[in-house]
């Protein structure tokens, strides 16, 4: 069953690990790497990701990028976003901070973040307008 515009937004929202393509190559499939993310109902989609990495550099080229969220309980559910680029900014201390917080218990999230910004390198951070949704509820199987 697809989900409604409210549900699909409702549980991209929530804090699934994604999984993010982007074209990389014409003469290579997507490349697909896990990712966290964030998301406000109704709003873009942004993520943090090293300056220079191989998927910075892609989203750069390519100008867009999809990304893939699922679950397996109590149902088999899944929302699938893709759409343009609409911004890469300098990450910063507070996105670092927001993004920990959402995945890491309240405990770990100040260590994360120390450790993210004296060992893992300068981020960005890349926004997206979801343009196309695919998503589907398969119920219990």
């Amino acid at each position: 069953m697809t989900l409604s515009i409210e549900e699909r937004q409702r549980f991209l929202a929530q804090p699934h690990i994604g999984a993010l393509s982007v074209v990389e190559r014409p003469d290579r499939a997507p490349l697909t790497v896990p990712i966290w993310y964030q998301y406000t109902p109704g709003g873009e989609l942004w993520v943090r990701t090293g300056a220079d990495s191989r998927k910075a550099r892609a989203i750069r080229t390519a100008g867009r990028f999809s990304l893939m969220v699922q679950r397996t309980e109590p149902t088999v559910r899944y929302v699938s976003v893709e759409g343009p680029v609409t911004g890469t900014a300098p990450d910063s201390r507070e996105r670092s901070w927001e993004m920990a917080a959402r995945y890491l218990p309240p405990e770990k999230v100040a260590a994360f973040v120390e450790y993210d910004r004296t060992r893992l390198g300068a981020h960005v951070v890349v926004r997206m307008r979801p343009e196309h949704w695919v998503s589907a509820d398969l119920g219990t199987v």
